[in-house]
């Protein structure tokens, strides 16, 4: 592990990215992960919960699961339950179709729970022809139910060219359902590669978002979209790639990478069943690699000190390379929408 990152003091992750196991009741089409079936050997609950206590004893602050479907998993609430008996704050991210009552009881009994839920248009038709039959009511209805058990509930849209003209109308919807919203970053990993071209935001619709989101405070976006961040927002999220820095991801097997939109064998950071987890956060080849990463293209523009160079794993996925700057950032945005009316003024 480089010197530097030694000096800063983060001999662990702030929070970690679980995704619990594969299986899934739905096939979105911009799924990160194209989760269907249960990945084979997926971690069985001691090794589970092994990694728990690994996690509680490098003081990690929270951890972030999803999946697939989480509450698939049949062991799922027992991983909850340890986690929470150790101090763990845990948020899950869901479609929402398997909550009822009882459940969101269960959750909320411990205070250290948050849960996002999945929702991809204002209207039926928009979420359903992203998430599939169904998906808009049951998100309804399980964001109705979280907000009256008194957990801590939000509403997490990814932003496509399909929905992006309903994100108002989403935030105003959480405001109804007495929610939150957040926004993420669609990118191309997954089953999102192969609908990539027909729900890729467009420039001006990323450029209307980042004009639209500098005037709304309350708007969470993670570090999805600090290459699109408005100067307005400045100071109040990450503006870097978390990766390998503050965060890590363990899929279904226990396979450690740097960020869940990076599960692939060459950023593959080593096993929690040949090795600790301090171990893979310390020594990790990759992640030592991430964490000295420079995006020297990006070092002159007049934005570098918001967005430090946007997303690598979108330059990776697009470019093939994790050093050329964010193909989607702000100042990429206003130089291809100008291209483009240029062209179409010919």
């Amino acid at each position: 592990m480089s010197n530097r990152f030694v000096e800063m003091g983060l001999r662990s992750p702030v929070n970690l990215t679980w995704e619990v196991t594969f299986a899934c009741n739905l096939r979105c089409r911009h799924c990160l992960s194209a989760s269907a079936e249960a990945a084979v050997n997926e971690l069985t609950t001691s090794e589970a919960l092994g990694l728990v206590e690994q996690i509680h004893q490098a003081g990690v602050f929270q951890i972030n699961f999803g999946g697939g479907e989480p509450f698939l998993r049949p062991d799922f609430e027992e991983i909850l339950q340890g986690c929470h008996r150790r101090g763990i704050m845990t948020c899950i991210s869901t479609n929402g179709t398997l909550l009822d009552p009882p459940l969101a009881k269960r959750l909320a009994a411990s205070g250290l729970v948050a849960i996002q839920v999945s929702l991809d248009g204002a209207w039926q038709a928009t979420c359903e022809a992203i998430r599939g039959r169904g998906t808009h009511a049951a998100a309804i209805g399980a964001l109705e139910l979280l907000a009256s058990s008194g957990i801590p509930t939000s509403i997490n849209t990814v932003l496509t060219s399909l929905n992006a003209r309903e994100i108002p109308d989403l935030q105003a919807l959480a405001k109804t359902l007495g929610v939150s919203f957040r926004v993420s970053r669609f990118r191309p990993s997954g089953r999102g590669t192969d609908n990539w071209q027909d729900l890729r935001p467009q420039p001006e619709q990323l450029l209307d978002f980042s004009e639209w989101l500098g005037h709304q405070g309350d708007v969470r976006t993670g570090d999805s979209f600090f290459s699109l961040m408005p100067q307005e927002r400045q100071g109040l999220g990450l503006n870097l790639c978390g990766a390998a820095k503050l965060t890590a991801c363990v899929g279904p097997t226990g396979n450690f990478y740097p960020c869940a939109f990076l599960q692939r064998e060459e950023f593959f950071a080593g096993s929690i069943r040949d090795q600790s987890f301090q171990e893979i956060w310390e020594g990790a080849p990759i992640y030592d690699s991430l964490r000295n990463l420079r995006i020297r293209s990006c070092e002159e523009c007049q934005r570098f000190d918001q967005c430090h160079g946007g997303c690598p794993a979108v330059a990776y996925h697009l470019k093939s390379e994790m050093d050329g700057g964010d193909p989607e950032c702000l100042e990429r945005c206003v130089s291809s929408l100008a291209e483009e009316r240029t062209t179409a003024a010919a």
